[in-house]
């Protein structure tokens, strides 16, 4: 057999042998699809706080909005529903209802979603809700 043909037959050989492939791919494909579940919790986690400030800010304006009603009672029923379910999936939160006028309630309630990532300390979230204020008018 000449030098060419052993080559060759050794070349064909090891292409033939597919021993290790596997973990080859799996060490290409891993970090990937890890990086893909963490960027899905991390949407997840931003959506629930996100859920969880419009709460607070609709059950504000419900409250702000009854029959003489002030403004403070919105945000501090904002702040206690906040109280009541954000636990730490909403941090460093902020709740104002500096857009209200006489005859509508306008309650924000902003904060910040954990975050996974590290070095990122967290994404920003707002959310408000407004209404009409009940009240008597003249017809």
């Amino acid at each position: 057999m000449t030098r060419a043909r052993r080559w060759a037959a050794v070349i064909r050989a090891r292409a033939q042998d597919d021993r290790g492939d596997t973990s080859i791919q799996m060490a290409i494909v891993f970090p990937a699809i890890i990086l893909l579940t963490i960027a899905v919790v991390q949407a997840s986690m931003w959506y629930y706080a996100r859920s969880i400030a419009l709460t607070a800010a609709r059950e504000g304006v419900t409250a702000g909005r009854a029959y003489q009603a002030d403004t403070g009672d919105g945000t501090a029923r904002a702040r206690e529903v906040l109280d009541r379910i954000a636990g730490d999936s909403l941090r460093n939160t902020a709740v104002n209802a500096s857009g209200s006028t006489a005859q509508t309630i306008q309650v924000t309630v902003s904060g910040t979603a954990p975050s996974m990532i590290p070095g990122i300390s967290g994404l920003r979230v707002s959310q408000s809700a407004s209404g009409a204020r009940e009240r008597w008018t003249n017809p």
